[in-house]
């Protein structure tokens, strides 16, 4: 009796632990996990068990991609190449002749990358990617419809443009909120990379925040200070600039702008949130209008304030008698620890405020009346 029920017991167990394992199986299929495949394969890949869809990584980017693709658009220039000197020829009786020379052929080239955000042809690019007021510029849809661009507003404080062009029925993209970032979220960046590459896709994280960088290129004549904007590894090439850095959602939360010289999967990316600002601001005016002070300034670290390096000529600063080399320690009272740009985008056009100045070892204050930047 003692061994039958040992017995029974035995049995009871080998049940519970086949129904615990059979129970496990089917589990890990349910929720994603797939370590006990390879122990019960004939049981997880029965077509008795429903194996739902599974929200990995894969998916997510595949369906943000689906959805802002079409919104996602590649920038041409078209212009005419400069000509150099005259070429002439020694002719045989000693007359120097010019040769004859063909009319110059246009270039045309793809050259970055913007993305749509209204339904009647707004389109929201880097305002180093459309730079020469000279040139035409083209936009090409990912569907290849090539549209002229009829005007270009571009922002003298921020490296953004908007675009015009005769369309409608446009897709635009949904905008999310910069402020919500957080370092390692998930990121994806689409662009016409290396201006060959259309709709190219990258992946990565948010790997910093609240960076200062000098955009651009001394050697192309075109620098800029930007402040606070969102440092990326996913791969932006050249070509990227002005495309779309986007979250799980879809949502564009920054515009792919620079990478670091000498770097190794160092991208960055101009908050959206002061997109939507520049954008609300163009809605109500038509033109980007905001308050300008005039100068290029370099931050001294540990707080000493904000270094003028350079003035805008009739400007603001330059009106009110600032001085290339004075130091500025307070922006209306407050002390200018942070980034000066920030406490100039918190004032209004045509707000009076204190500078506090240090120069040639003395204390100034000197009152400034901020004008428009479309002054």
């Amino acid at each position: 009796m003692a061994k039958l029920k040992r017995i029974f017991i035995i049995l009871a167990i080998i049940l519970i632990m086949a129904v615990s394992l059979l129970g496990g199986a089917i589990s890990d299929r349910l929720f994603g996990y797939k370590i006990l495949d390879r122990f019960f394969p004939q049981i997880t890949s029965s077509p008795l068990i429903t194996q739902p869809k599974v929200l990995n990584e894969e998916f997510v980017v595949i369906d943000v991609v689906e959805e802002t693709g079409p919104s996602v658009v590649t920038i041409a220039i078209e212009k005419k190449p400069s000509t150099g000197s005259l070429s002439i020829e020694f002719g045989p009786f000693g007359f120097y002749f010019p040769q004859t020379q063909e009319e110059p052929q246009k270039i045309e080239q793809n050259i970055g990358t913007g993305f749509i955000i209204s339904e009647d042809g707004l389109i929201v690019t880097n305002k180093h990617v459309v730079e020469e007021t000279q040139a035409v510029y083209k936009v090409i849809t990912k569907d290849d419809q090539t549209y002229e661009v009829q005007k270009i507003f571009r922002d003298p404080v921020n490296d953004l443009a908007i675009l015009k062009i005769d369309a409608n029925n446009l897709q635009p993209v949904e905008m999310g909120d910069s402020d919500k970032l957080k370092v390692g979220q998930f990121v994806i960046a689409i662009g016409t990379a290396l201006g060959e590459f259309k709709n190219t896709v990258t992946t990565g994280v948010v790997s910093g925040l609240g960076r200062g960088i000098t955009a651009g290129s001394p050697l192309e004549g075109y620098t800029e200070r930007l402040d606070d904007v969102i440092q990326t590894d996913a791969a932006i090439n050249p070509g990227n600039s002005g495309g779309p850095l986007l979250n799980s959602l879809g949502q564009v939360i920054g515009i792919n702008i620079a990478i670091a010289a000498g770097g190794e999967n160092i991208g960055f990316a101009i908050p959206i949130n002061i997109v939507k600002e520049a954008i609300d601001n163009f809605n109500k005016t038509g033109q980007f209008d905001r308050p300008f002070l005039g100068i290029r300034y370099q931050m001294i670290s540990r707080g000493g304030g904000a270094y003028v390096v350079e003035m805008v000529a009739g400007a603001s600063a330059d009106k009110a008698g600032l001085e290339v080399g004075d130091i500025i320690t307070k922006f209306d009272g407050q002390e200018v620890k942070d980034e000066l740009s920030k406490l100039i985008s918190q004032k209004k056009v045509g707000d009076k405020i204190k500078l506090t100045v240090w120069r040639d070892d003395q204390e100034l204050e000197i009152n400034v009346i901020l004008q428009s930047t479309a002054d």
